[in-house]
């Protein structure tokens, strides 16, 4: 039976006139067990591989190897197909006209190989008649309450109008997770990057073919340890109140105000997913109407939830106060993850400016991004961030754009601009 703790770190005090309240919620899980295999329900697992023309015979082969790999990774008993997709998309395994999923056993993982070995590289891209698919495909089995995909492609979404996937995306938007990867660099960070963001998945580039195996046993592996199908986080705030935001901001940034549902008058809740044993950092913000000095409220009560039933509660508090020397006392934790948050901006609005040749603001914001990852101690940031920029001086921020970079560094940098580091509790 799973376990879950939840700690909130903040500084309760504002001053005089003070309406916002800031706080960092550690959630933690222990006792995750598998996914399958503990709780309600089953899982279900679809692997999704790129077989258009540009990924070639070479890529198709890697693939289809990283893919075989993956399938040895998928517990017995886990419901499972395999997509290949260009610019349509095609259920590779179980061999069927219609839309179907098998259970995993010695049999059928055997078969599902031999069928990801007869992949051959055809076709254009459309990424949205995959993620279609794979909605169909799970929606055929009902007893899933775990629905994860892999998605693996090489190149631009070119046979389909960016209107059409948005559409798909909002359409299968709840319906099952996602991590999504590139290989190779004529991939569009920012056209996958919508994909995972909105499925609750991760985004990652893979530089070379021989490196896509071990990335697809790491991604089901981690998958397959998920034994917590789902979870929400509730937020409640006080009558008159307002939630400015709630963030997840490690292990990585994912904004999720925009997909709060309401609870009732006062409580929304916002999607995070599966879980195993692990633990992540929520940021959230409330707006409240100012009280006297002296006075002291409850401004936010922040649960996390499976179903109708709370597994963890932090209580985010206000007091207001005439001592500055508490009033202006910062949060490490607040202060912390509002600096990483900044640094994912910056390093995709660096880059972006950086593509467009506006170098005077590709220099400023990368600058700003190299000071942050400096300030934040994220040293993994600051090294890839050396790959693009000469550093002169991260405390100020001063760089310059190097005059050759390597493409895939560029995209290991922006891909990898949402990961955080832990703040030292």
């Amino acid at each position: 039976m799973a376990e879950f703790s939840a700690s909130v770190y903040q500084n309760e005090f504002l001053p005089d006139g003070g309406t916002d309240v800031h706080a960092i919620v550690t959630v933690s899980c222990s006792g995750a067990g598998a996914a399958g295999q503990t709780g309600s329900g089953d899982a279900g697992e679809i692997i999704i591989v790129d077989t258009s023309g540009s990924m070639g015979a070479d890529g198709v082969l890697a693939a289809g190897q990283a893919a075989q790999t993956a399938l040895d990774q998928i517990l017995d008993g886990v419901w499972f197909a395999v997509i290949s997709g260009n610019d349509r998309a095609k259920l590779a395994f179980p061999p069927s006209p219609e839309p179907v999923m098998v259970r995993m056993d010695m049999f059928t993982r055997q078969a599902a190989k031999d069928a990801v070995a007869r992949f051959y590289a055809d076709g254009g891209t459309a990424m949205g008649t995959w993620l279609r698919l794979a909605s169909r495909v799970f929606a055929t089995v009902p007893s899933l309450t775990q629905k994860h995909a892999i998605l693996l492609t090489d190149g631009e979404n070119q046979h389909e109008s960016p209107e059409v996937l948005t559409a798909t995306i909002e359409a299968v938007t709840g319906q099952f997770q996602c991590d999504c990867r590139g290989v190779g660099v004529a991939w569009q960070v920012d056209e996958v990057r919508r994909i995972a963001t909105a499925l609750l998945g991760t985004v990652d580039i893979i530089p070379a073919p021989d490196q896509l195996a071990a990335e697809f046993s790491s991604l089901i592996q981690k998958a397959m340890s998920k034994g917590v199908a789902t979870a929400d986080m509730r937020v409640w705030a006080p009558q008159g109140a307002q939630v400015l935001f709630v963030r997840q901001v490690a292990p990585t940034v994912d904004d999720l105000t925009s997909r709060r549902t309401e609870v009732n008058a006062l409580t929304g809740a916002y999607p995070t997913g599966s879980w195993g044993d692990e633990s992540r950092d929520y940021h959230v913000a409330i707006r409240l109407a100012a009280k006297g000095i002296g006075q002291e409220q409850l401004a936010a009560r922040v649960q996390l939830a499976i179903g109708d039933q709370v597994v963890a509660q932090g209580l985010v508090k206000a007091l207001w106060s005439a001592d500055e020397a508490l009033t202006t006392r910062i949060s490490p934790e607040v202060a912390h993850y509002t600096g990483q948050t900044e640094l994912a901006d910056a390093i995709q609005e660096g880059l972006a400016a950086k593509a467009a040749g506006d170098t005077a603001t590709a220099t400023t914001k990368l600058g700003r991004a190299v000071q942050l990852a400096a300030q934040t101690g994220n040293e993994e940031a600051t090294t890839r961030l050396r790959k693009v920029v000469d550093i002169d001086d991260q405390d100020t921020g001063t760089v310059r754009l190097k005059r050759s970079v390597e493409k895939a560094d560029e995209m290991a940098l922006d891909t990898a601009s949402t990961k955080t580091t832990r703040v030292k509790k």
